[in-house]
């Protein structure tokens, strides 16, 4: 049986980040250079959290409590691996057809299952994370809130574009943003089921956000090279290790 308190932190933490979805209304008030420049600090935040979260906090867990084995890096690796093929998937789809209110963008549509598949595995990834540790719990919600501001604001834009109409890119966000919900309830069920299912999944989470972070966030910072705000960046990547480290002391 999963205990009451780690339940509680897990349903919070994860409803907080389903409200992540709506953050795309606050961009419709914020000048489009402006957004830019906020989104390119957020992405540098995030990209240090997620970094942070997976060599501060999920492997040295997992390794104090396993061992450094070899099943930890080939895990490691299977998310690495599996977060490419994600995306892979997603890019696969991508096709140009003529959209409308009507007919929405293909891509729109399959940004939507990509982004529920993504949700999903949160989802997972909150829940196994609280039963390491309440505060693993908190480091993990923290990397995973940080990375879905930009990623949700970016989702937006795309169903937008794609061709629903704001009130439904907010509705159809939404419901892909909750599935997360199901991914922890999932994980806290489960694990109970599944020996040493903590050694499969924590793992494979900071392999997936190692690559979020090296592959997705950290090339995105490599298209501004002007020097002040790429040592804007380096702060920003700086702070999110920081946040991480501060967490800690929540131990």
């Amino acid at each position: 049986m999963v205990n009451e308190g780690v339940l509680i932190y897990s349903l919070i933490s994860v409803i907080l980040v389903s409200l992540i979805s709506f953050i795309g209304l606050v961009t419709l008030s914020i000048n489009i250079k402006r957004l830019k420049k906020i989104l390119l600090l957020l992405v540098s935040f995030s990209a240090g959290a997620l970094l942070g979260d997976a060599f501060i906090h999920l492997l040295p867990e997992i390794i104090e409590e396993y061992g450094f084995t070899l099943n930890v890096s080939l895990y490691t690796i299977v998310g690495l691996l599996m977060f490419f093929v994600i995306e892979k998937f997603i890019y696969w789809r991508h096709c140009h057809v003529p959209t409308s209110k009507e007919h929405p963008h293909p891509f729109a549509i399959v940004n939507l299952i990509g982004d529920g598949l993504h949700n999903f595995i949160d989802g997972l990834v909150i829940g196994a994370s609280y039963l390491i540790s309440i505060p693993v719990g908190i480091a993990t919600t923290l990397a995973v809130i940080l990375h879905e501001i930009p990623q949700e604001i970016g989702d937006f834009g795309v169903l937008v574009h794609g061709g629903f109409s704001i009130n439904k890119a907010l509705f159809y966000n939404f419901l892909s943003a909750i599935i997360a919900i199901l991914g922890t309830i999932f994980s806290l069920y489960f694990s109970s089921f599944f020996e040493n299912y903590n050694l499969f999944l924590i793992p494979l989470t900071a392999g997936g956000f190692i690559y979020i972070a090296a592959s997705d966030l950290i090339p995105e910072l490599h298209k501004e090279v002007k020097i002040s705000k790429s040592v804007m960046q380096l702060l920003g990547l700086i702070c999110g290790v920081i946040i991480m480290i501060s967490l800690l002391f929540l131990e």
